[in-house]
């Protein structure tokens, strides 16, 4: 990874990305008040220095039949291999988008979705507590999205 110091318009272009990825370089470049040539350049910097890791379609769950979309709480066994074994195993679990490491009583927040309360009931009882590590589990399931974002907030990194 190469280290970049962001600047404004560096800063915008992570704005206009986040909102839009799909835009072509002559229209980013428009909308941060560039040129395509060096707007292409910077984008590229931002790339390789790790900034922008990546670009992705953010689905509907329930336009693909995802709607039941749950949190879920895991307790492991203390033993470092038991959270390695299990670090390695979320890794294959499609159900599970994101898998959070906490402090305080739980160890581990798992971000699910699910096609219905079968396929949950499945997934916990078959996979997640059938694996060994796992000591307990305890699950929230959302009744309603009041915010879903994938933009970082970027103001902290403007300088007057």
């Amino acid at each position: 990874m190469v280290h970049v110091t962001l600047d404004k318009t560096d800063l915008k272009i992570l704005q206009v990305l986040q909102s839009n990825g799909r835009l072509t370089n002559v229209e980013l470049s428009e909308r941060v008040a560039l040129s395509p040539s060096p707007c292409l350049r910077r984008l590229k910097q931002l790339e390789d220095a790790g900034i922008i890791r990546q670009y992705a379609a953010l689905l509907s769950p329930v336009a693909v039949q995802l709607g039941l979309q749950a949190f879920i709480r895991v307790s492991i066994n203390k033993a470092s291999e038991a959270r390695n074994d299990f670090s390695e195993a979320v890794q294959n679990w499609p159900e599970v988008l994101s898998c959070f490491a906490l402090t305080g009583e739980t160890d581990y927040l798992l971000h699910t979705f699910f096609t219905d309360m079968n396929a949950f009931s499945h997934f916990v009882l078959d996979t997640l507590l059938s694996h060994p590590g796992v000591q307990d589990a305890q699950s929230s399931f959302v009744l309603k999205e009041i915010k879903n974002t994938t933009a970082l907030p970027l103001s902290h990194l403007q300088s007057d």
